[in-house]
């Protein structure tokens, strides 16, 4: 049973972490990050898709730690830019998240199909190399300017459907609920009980 054992989280996104401890809290006896444990490698994400880059990290991370490690890769695919940043969505403009945003609404300038998806693929590894994944979707239009200091990433011109409000201005619990990693992390939860993990 997992709650008699340690999950690592392949990610120094402070953000991210937390968004993940809260999530799968109580089903493993402790949830730590890599920067907690003095982790200092480098994950690289050489992978086509979010699938692989995830199974990537959470294979290394696991092997290394020698214990279970949880890894996810998700990004922004916008329909008239032909699914881009995608699997590039951290590392799009070269800069930060700031850097991002400047270049998403550049290269939208005049468009009038502002339809996205945000989506997360998480995997979860053990030290000999078994995973099992999961991934989640969240569907929403970019805005045309940023709002909101909530989030991170694109979440500022993020709008969600139903909200009329970006991911940035939504409560922690209610973007937890309706995330992209929310969703695949749930889902993930659901394979662990039916293959008796938990």
């Amino acid at each position: 049973m997992l709650k008699d054992e340690k999950l690592v989280i392949a990610s120094n996104n402070y953000f991210k972490v937390k968004e993940i401890k809260k999530i799968l809290i109580g089903i493993f006896e402790k949830i730590v990050s890599m920067k907690e444990i003095g982790l200092d490698i480098d994950l690289e994400e050489t992978g086509d898709t979010f699938e692989e880059n995830a199974i990537l990290k959470a294979r290394v991370v696991a092997k290394t730690a020698n214990c279970w490690a949880l890894a996810d890769d998700s990004g922004l695919c916008v329909d008239a830019l032909g699914g881009k940043p995608g699997v590039f969505s951290s590392r799009w403009s070269g800069g930060g998240d700031e850097a991002n945003n400047k270049k998403l609404l550049k290269e939208m300038r005049g468009m009038k199909n502002r339809m996205a998806q945000y989506k997360c693929v998480m995997a979860l590894a053990n030290p000999g190399g078994c995973v099992l994944t999961a991934e989640g979707r969240c569907e929403g239009v970019i805005g045309h300017e940023p709002k909101g200091r909530e989030g991170f990433g694109y979440d500022p011109l993020f709008v969600v459907p139903g909200w009329v409000c970006t991911m940035a201005e939504l409560p922690e619990e209610e973007k937890n609920a309706i995330s992209h990693r929310g969703i695949a992390l749930r889902e993930l939860v659901v394979k662990m009980q039916k293959m008796g993990f938990i």
